[in-house]
């Protein structure tokens, strides 16, 4: 047992070196981090800080009022993902540690119940973006329809890496998982817009447009309705029978 023991040691020392502590993770240096893979612990500077003075608009307090009401009473701690969406919302699309401070005095929770949901959902962005905040899905379907084409195009046209931000503070890009339009791939996100079937003169267009101020019409860009196939309907091609069909007579 005391020759396994020491096997057992040498291979742990081994292995040790490899693996990646918390704090010196790809996604700590910079890498492919988004805004919402900041460090898990709170750094103080001038544009976070704990203690500044933070609280929804009166727009935003009646706002946040109704969602709370849609819960019994006793449980607006449900409250707590879309009244900090409100808050990011309000903060220029990021929660400062006092907005989520706020949110917990505003549900009565503890605070680290907070910063539990902040810190899990990757929607929450804990550190500036830009106005607009490009998503690059490149999970599998969007990669097999060439997602890194539109990674090299975004990268192009704005100058920036992967969880970086123009000097302008007009956008911010960063990689993200899945966005449910697999379909309809490759495809961004962009602040709430969706923008799908993407080609590489459709990125450079839309973003394009936004820096000069226009909006770019959401959606495929391809004239898809919806996810249909690109070759047509292969099924449902007729329209739907009315009530009553195929019923009995006596019923």
């Amino acid at each position: 047992s005391g020759i396994n023991a020491e096997y057992g040691g040498r291979i742990v020392q081994r292995l040790l070196p490899r693996v990646s502590p918390l704090h010196t993770s790809a996604v700590l240096q910079g890498g492919n981090a988004g805004p919402h893979n900041a460090l898990l612990t709170h750094v103080e500077d001038e544009e976070n800080k704990a203690d500044m003075p933070w609280e929804f608009t009166e727009e935003n307090k009646a706002r946040a009022d109704g969602i709370v009401s849609n819960y019994p009473t006793g449980h607006q701690q449900a409250a707590a993902i879309p009244l900090l969406d409100l808050a990011q919302r309000q903060h220029g699309g990021w929660l400062p540690l006092a907005a989520m401070n706020y949110v917990a005095n505003y549900l009565d929770m503890a605070p680290m119940r907070i910063y539990e949901v902040a810190t899990f959902y990757t929607m929450f962005n804990r550190t500036p973006v830009g106005k607009y905040h490009v998503q690059i899905c490149t999970t599998t379907p969007c990669m097999l329809r060439d997602s890194d084409m539109v990674v090299k195009a975004c990268k192009e046209n704005l100058g920036i890496g992967m969880g970086e931000t123009t000097a302008d503070k007009m956008f911010t890009l960063c990689e993200v998982e899945c966005l449910g339009a697999c379909v309809n791939a490759p495809m961004f996100q962009i602040n709430d817009a969706y923008y799908e079937d993407l080609s590489e003169s459709d990125v450079h267009e839309i973003l394009d447009d936004l820096r000069a101020g226009r909006t770019p019409q959401p959606g495929s860009r391809i004239d898809r309705f919806a996810s249909e196939p690109i070759t047509g309907l292969t099924s449902l091609t007729t329209p739907p029978p009315g009530p009553g069909f195929k019923v009995r007579e006596d019923l």
